[in-house]
Formats: structure tokens, sequence, C-alpha cells
């Protein structure tokens, strides 16, 4: 059943709208956090304007990257997180097991729009892209063959299919990652946004009044989840020291 529309004014809010919306659902739960409502859940690369490829944009980012980075990926999807990681453009969009993360990115900025906090049933999703298997609730990881399709290599060589965006875990393999719990879903050649594929069981999402976001922020911080959490890097450090002094 589709769900109906809800807000967020707290996080308790989001605790009662979660216990009612997942507590029956015994599969694995992702959460995106966006700054404005009207967001399409679609990633960077398909919404590109100039004509370039992703093999384009790999081979600039190594020319510069190679020797910045401190462990070298090992294939095309590695490559393809460490973009992500640092703002270039992909087919990759970050997910959060993590309600609380999530909603620290849907109120952080923006305040003069609503905000979004995108709940995602990964498995669901991944059946509109005929993904199936004998172990209930399955997600596959990027080293699947079942996404063999999708890797870097093989999207450069065919400039025909068109597959639907599909769910998958990756290895945390930097701080970043592993503070924010991040998953992510990958698309293909189809431009459908995530929220309007197939019977859209799989998508909901609860809409953030602008006017709240100030008072999450502040709530979120007495939880803990604050910019060092996230991004546990030097700048966060001198960032929260700024604001304090």
């Amino acid at each position: 059943m589709k769900k109906l529309p809800k807000t967020l004014n707290s996080v308790a809010d989001l605790l009662k709208h979660l216990k009612k919306d997942v507590t029956d659902y015994d599969g694995k739960v992702w959460f995106r956090g966006q700054a404005v409502s009207t967001w399409k859940l679609q990633p960077f690369f398909l919404r590109k304007e100039k004509n370039i490829s992703e093999f384009t944009l790999i081979t600039r980012f190594k020319q510069n990257a190679s020797l910045l980075i401190q462990r070298s990926p090992s294939n095309y999807f590695d490559w393809l997180f460490q973009m992500q990681h640092h703002g270039v453009p992909t087919r990759l969009l970050d997910w959060t097991e993590s309600a609380l993360i999530a909603l620290y990115f849907a109120v952080e900025n923006h305040d003069d729009e609503d905000g979004a906090l995108w709940i995602l049933l990964p498995t669901e999703l991944n059946k509109n892209a005929k993904i199936y298997s004998e172990e209930s609730f399955y997600i596959p990881s990027f080293e699947d063959l079942i996404l063999k399709n999708y890797d870097p290599e093989v999207f450069n060589q065919d400039k025909i299919s068109q597959l639907y965006p599909i769910a998958a875990i990756a290895a945390r393999n930097n701080p970043r990652m592993q503070a924010q719990l991040g998953v992510f879903t990958i698309s293909h050649r189809d431009k459908t946004p995530i929220e309007e594929i197939g019977n859209k069981q799989h998508i909901w999402k609860y809409t953030i009044p602008k006017n709240k976001k100030s008072e999450l922020k502040k709530e979120l911080e007495i939880l803990g989840i604050t910019k060092f959490q996230l991004f546990p890097e030097l700048s966060s450090i001198g960032e929260i020291i700024n604001k304090d002094f």
C-alpha cells in the first residue's frame, strides 16, 4: 500500500512514522536526506547537460587523482566511489542505513526550502530490475556478477541497453563512508527517477518544513549527529571550532 504523505517536525515524529511504516517489514531499510523536497532521485551523471562519457570523466579523474589517493582503486567501481566521494558526476546515489544521518543531510542547508527524508526498500527496488534470489531480502554487492552490465567498462561499450537502477552494497573502505553507514543505488541509461519506477511501493518520503530545519538541527546535535561524526576530517574540526568561536 502506498504511504500517505507525512511531515517531520521533530525527531520524535521520525520515530513515530517509522514505527508505523517499517516495523512489519523484515528487510533492510535505507534512507536519503535531500535539502530540497522537490529534487528528484536521479544521479548527477544522468542530469548532466554536456555530452561527455563516463569513461572520459574517469580518465580525467584518474589522471590527476592517482598520486593523491592513499589506496589505489582496484577496479572501475572503486573509481566511481572515489569520484562520488569528491563530487564528480557519477551514476551513484548515496544512501545510508541510518535515518538520523539521512535527516542531518535533509536539514543541513537550503533553509529557505522544504526538505525531504526518503525511505527506500532496496530489495523491492531491485525487483523492478528483475533481480531475485533464493535468499530472502537479498541485496547484491558491487562484486556480484549481477552488476556486470552496470560496470563502467561494460557501460561504456554497450550503448543500447537501458536498465533500471539497482541497490547494492560496497566495502566501506574510507572513514567517511563508514561514519555515514553508506550504501548506494546505481543507475544505468534509463533516466526514470527512483521514486517513479514501477508501482512505487519501494519508496516514499517525509517532508520537512523549512521553518523546522533549525530546530531539527539542534535535536540532532543533542543526539550526537554532528558534522565531525559524519565527516571525520580535519576540515570538520576547523569548521566546528570556528562556529563555536
